[in-house]
């Protein structure tokens, strides 16, 4: 979250746009970064792995016809330190504004989950955040995306910080 403290050297700084762009379309990815693009810590870097494998797998598992549930049962798991801090969901709909469907973690599903199916021709977004609970940091990414017949296509040229893994 935002804060007046100023950010040193090293430490993690995400980024996550939920802008309004051309022709009214919403745009929505996060990255995460370290200031000053000094070389992470073995902690930090960790923490990138394991949101990186979130989205990446997910992204993988994604399909024309699957439900939101089966996406949901078998979405990358989240190790327990990590998930008490989980994003809101796993994947969301993204058009002129975040829309339909919110897709809640497998742990959520009693209390957010709904019925539906992904369609080829669905913009989504990919979420993870990854810190542990009464941690000093963690890493928040997304990966916007068109689902095809053949899977998910990034809309995005946005790179991952893919020497930290």
């Amino acid at each position: 979250m935002c804060s007046a403290r100023v950010l040193q050297q090293g430490e993690l700084l995400a980024f996550d746009t939920d802008m309004v762009g051309p022709i009214g379309y919403c745009a929505d990815i996060s990255r995460t970064w370290t200031v000053g693009h000094v070389r992470p810590t073995d902690e930090q870097r960790k923490l990138y792995e394991a949101a990186y494998s979130q989205v990446h797998f997910n992204m993988d598992l994604l399909s024309p016809g699957m439900t939101f549930r089966e996406f949901s049962e078998k979405a990358w798991k989240i190790p327990d330190v990590y998930l008490k801090n989980r994003y809101s969901c796993i994947a969301h709909g993204i058009g002129m504004v975040d829309e339909y469907p919110s897709v809640a973690h497998q742990v959520d599903w009693a209390s957010g989950g709904y019925g539906g199916r992904f369609e080829a021709g669905m913009t989504l977004c990919v979420e993870s955040y990854i810190g542990a609970d009464g941690g000093a940091q963690g890493v928040k990414l997304e990966q916007q995306v068109v689902l095809t017949e053949n899977g998910c296509m990034p809309l995005t040229s946005s790179a991952f910080e893919t020497d930290w893994l």
